[in-house]
């Protein structure tokens, strides 16, 4: 009977390993302090972004600690174009931290980025949502559906958009509310988590 030869398994995404990349991650304002000329454009489209009043009262109304960690590039267009989106949904919160977000560079964190590939490509931005023991709950990347189309619409554009591109209202509108569903849907999958609802009593 020939010996069977079990390949090793693939690297994962254990909470020890995502906590740690957490812990090494730089919240909004350090991260764009880490290079302030590219940071200005991230400024720019941060300006432009507001949550309405619905969107607000769901965010306020969140219970769960969410842990975020955004691979990221500070020079890239995709990252200036939604990263920012996900700063105004954690501000909005009603608690201090209920999302605690930091952002790593996808080249200074390769063994983070290697590891969620999209595609066999290294892409940013590329969010990775987790409990808050840092069990993994969802990875999405590198643009929603909305930054997707717009990019199609180019046909033969920069695959990368320029950094300070004018992105239209709508699309930035369209685009927020498409991470925050996915933010609501890992609320609601950590609230009605069974191990979670025993360790908090609800």
């Amino acid at each position: 009977m020939p010996s069977v030869v079990h390949s090793p398994p693939p690297a994962h995404l254990d909470a020890a390993f995502l906590a740690a990349k957490h812990q090494a991650g730089l919240a909004y304002e350090e991260y764009l302090a880490s290079n302030p000329v590219k940071a200005e454009n991230w400024r720019k489209l941060e300006a432009q972004l507001y949550l309405t009043e619905d969107q607000q009262k769901l965010v306020r109304g969140f219970t769960r600690e969410i842990k975020i960690l955004a691979i990221s590039g500070i020079w890239c267009g995709d990252c200036v174009a939604q990263c920012p989106m996900l700063v105004k949904i954690a501000q909005a919160t009603r608690r201090q931290n209920l999302i605690d977000l930091k952002f790593v560079d996808r080249d200074v964190h390769i063994d983070l980025s290697q590891r969620v590939m999209i595609n066999a490509g290294l892409r940013v931005p590329t969010v990775i949502f987790m409990a808050e023991d840092f069990e993994p709950v969802s990875i999405l990347g590198d643009r929603t559906l909305t930054r997707y189309r717009s990019v199609a619409a180019l046909q033969l554009g920069p695959s990368c958009p320029l950094p300070g591109a004018a992105i239209p209202q709508d699309e930035l509108n369209v685009t927020l509310q498409e991470w925050l569903n996915e933010i609501e849907r890992v609320h609601l999958l950590l609230r009605l988590s069974a191990r979670l609802r025993e360790r908090h009593g609800d």
